[in-house]
C-alpha cells in the first residue's frame, strides 16, 4: 500500500504545452519538467515555442544580461 498519493498539480482551465509531445494539455497530463505553463488561453499554450523563442531573443539581445567587456590597457 502506497504512503502517498502521485497528485498531479494543475487543474482544468488550465492549459500546458507538452515538451514531450509537442501538444497542448488542458490540465496537466506530463510532468512539470516536460511542459511550459500554466497559460490562461489555448491559444496561448498553442503558440508556447514561439514565445519562448521571441522571449530568448529579447534576453540574448538585452545589454543589462551582458557584461561589458574588459578595457585594455596599453
Amino acid at each position: 500500500m502506497a504512503l502517498f498519493k502521485k497528485r498531479t498539480v494543475g487543474k482544468p482551465g488550465e492549459w500546458y504545452y507538452c515538451l514531450v509531445h509537442h501538444k497542448v494539455e488542458e490540465g496537466p497530463e506530463c510532468p512539470a519538467k516536460d511542459r511550459f505553463g500554466p497559460y490562461g488561453t489555448r491559444e496561448e499554450a498553442d503558440h508556447a515555442m514561439q514565445t519562448a523563442q521571441e522571449r530568448n531573443l529579447e534576453w540574448e539581445t538585452d545589454p543589462k544580461w551582458h557584461d561589458k567587456p574588459p578595457e585594455q590597457e596599453d
